[in-house]
């Protein structure tokens, strides 16, 4: 493959090589500052209101415009609920069960704190690529730019097909949770409502995913501070008089049975569910291109993934390993799939406060429906992006009047019914199969995003730059990715081990190890089909391009902010800093 270099575009308007470099283009942070999307977004205000909304037939129409005119109707106290609530979901509240019982607590916060460290170092290299290189619908775009086109054909694939896997798996659980109230009604039942209400949330477009997401993060991070609170008191003892918190608890769990089960090989497991139950935390990089002002509102929310990971994390499992033995029978992987799954709601049965465990089961079947509409979301603006292009059916592109790629969206939901294979098969197999698969696909991205960063890094200092040029730099740097990439490896090599060597001393078999490891061969057929298609390779230095569709900046601002933040005494530069 030829080498091209790719040099500064004097034509390319508003560009602004460097924080001392005068322009006169609009700031960058500005409201009004669109600059593929003004026009079209004044005619899409002209629309009726029921019409912008997707309630009506002229809504399904082909909006004119340039390909990828998503709206940018998202607000930032929608993106900072994405960041901060977004993904938590059946991954924390019912796969930790089975983490617990693989693991033990230990395992539970061990695995869980190597992936929190891994996924902050994610999110913080993401932004930092998100706001010097908006992107509509796809950040694979950047594996495109700065690793190999073949790989990021494949990345983008990669993230389609772990998003229409994570849509079945929340319908399942949503049918296997709702069975805790013992309705006496077909799972498949139970899938079928919920699927339609997903359906009907996605009629609205990114509205309807921003506003679902910001009212569900509500209700998720409320729930888990009061399970936190209540977890304090139950641990104090301050149970109800003659049940099992009536008299000190403490950390009794992790001296019996202990805080380890399984030995090293039990941590090596429950690496995969930690990695599904942050799958999604991307997403607020993905909603930042419907967003008015991202280059504002994204940085902000990007902070708040820290507080997420240590706040709603780790100390709600925490608390979970406190209250629950990893031996309990109950738990998801002890060898019952019934409705009592979640540790969250076995520690609130257990603490004999009524109705507290139908609250909990309440707040899992919502956050169940709000993964599923993120893997509607995240599934569909990828699609559109890849066949945008070129990588998919151009059918694919097509983005009606009120905003909504129809169908990339119509193509993710109809791989809902995936989840009725649960109705002749355990639900627990089913779980643990659509987990596997999509815990090790969310991996891959990940790595993509970490391995992007450090090679956008080393372009950017090939073609003369300087951090200080960046508007928004990760908080450790490209340290932090290879941090990122460093624990990515190691666990997948975990998964690996486990895959050849599964818990309970079984032998190797196919079944067990497909079951654990299938993402790897797919993503690998994902690579090789788009190396046919595509024929490039590994992109060297000189050919990656830092200056095409880079966002202007209002340097004049950003210095200002930069110079108050240094005069601010060393603790508010830190709280600045992680806030």
């Amino acid at each position: 493959m030829a080498e091209t270099e790719f040099k500064k575009d004097p034509e390319y308007a508003g560009f602004s090589s460097s924080p001392d470099e005068k322009h006169d283009v609009a700031p960058a942070y500005q409201d009004s500052d669109n600059l593929s999307l003004g026009r079209d977004q004044s005619e899409w205000h002209a629309l009726s209101f029921w019409t912008r909304n997707g309630c009506t037939l002229e809504s399904f129409k082909r909006r004119k415009g340039p390909a990828g005119n998503l709206n940018a109707n998202m607000k930032p106290r929608h993106l900072h609920m994405i960041a901060i609530g977004g993904s938590i979901g059946a991954g924390l509240f019912v796969g930790s069960g089975s983490a617990l019982s693989n693991g033990g607590p230990g395992a539970l916060l061990l695995a869980f704190g190597i992936i929190g460290i891994m996924i902050f170092n994610v999110v913080y290299a993401l932004g930092e690529l998100a706001v010097m290189f908006p992107v509509s619908g796809g950040f694979y775009t950047y594996s495109t730019r700065f690793i190999d086109p073949s790989w990021g054909f494949a990345m983008g694939w990669n993230y389609v097909f772990q998003w229409a896997i994570v849509l079945p798996l929340e319908l399942t659980v949503a049918g296997l949770t709702v069975e805790y109230w013992q309705a006496g009604v077909s799972v498949g039942v139970w899938i079928t409502v919920f699927w339609f209400i997903i359906i009907f949330i996605n009629i609205f477009g990114s509205l309807g995913y921003a506003e679902e997401e910001f009212w569900s993060s509500l209700l998720k991070l409320c729930a888990i501070v009061l399970f936190m609170i209540i977890g304090i008191v139950l641990c104090a003892g301050g149970g109800p008089a003659g049940g099992k918190y009536d008299e000190y608890w403490g950390a009794g769990t992790f001296y019996n049975p202990g805080a380890f089960s399984n030995g090293f090989k039990g941590v090596c497991a429950v690496f995969v569910t930690a990695a599904f139950a942050f799958s999604g935390t991307e997403l607020v990089g993905l909603a930042a291109a419907e967003s008015a002002n991202p280059a504002k509102a994204l940085p902000g929310a990007i902070k708040q993934v820290f507080w997420r990971i240590t706040l709603f994390y780790i100390l709600a499992l925490l608390f979970v390993g406190l209250l629950v033995e990893h031996t309990d029978e109950r738990l998801l992987g002890s060898g019952l799939s019934d409705s009592q799954a979640s540790p969250f709601v076995i520690a609130a049965k257990d603490a004999g406060l009524i109705g507290f465990d139908s609250f909990m089961n309440v707040v899992i079947l919502v956050s169940v429906i709000s993964i599923g509409n993120s893997g509607v979301y995240g599934g569909s603006r990828t699609l559109t992006a890849l066949a945008e292009q070129g990588y998919a059916p151009k059918l694919f592109a097509y983005i009606d009047k009120s905003g909504r790629p129809l169908f990339s969206t119509i193509f993710i939901l109809m791989c809902s019914p995936i989840a009725y294979v649960s109705l002749s098969a355990s639900g627990e197999l089913v779980f643990a199969w659509l987990l596997a698969l999509s815990g090790l696909a969310a991996l891959f991205t990940w790595g993509s995003i970490c391995l992007a960063h450090i090679r956008f890094r080393k372009a950017w200092k090939y073609h003369g730059h300087t951090v200080d040029e960046l508007p928004f730099k990760a908080i450790f740097g490209v340290y932090g990715s290879w941090i990122g990439l460093g624990l990515i490896f190691l666990v997948l090599v975990a998964q690996f081990a486990v895959a050849l060597y599964p818990l309970g001393g079984d032998p190797p078999s196919a079944e067990a190890f497909f079951q654990s490891y299938l993402a790897l061969p797919i993503v690998l057929l994902f690579w090789a089909g788009g190396f046919l298609w595509k024929r490039a390779g590994w992109l060297r230095t000189p050919q990656m391009d830092v200056n095409t569709n880079r966002r202007v900046v209002d340097w004049d601002r950003i210095n200002g902010e930069r110079a108050r933040v240094a005069a601010m005494p060393v603790w508010r530069r830190f709280l600045h800093r992680v806030f």
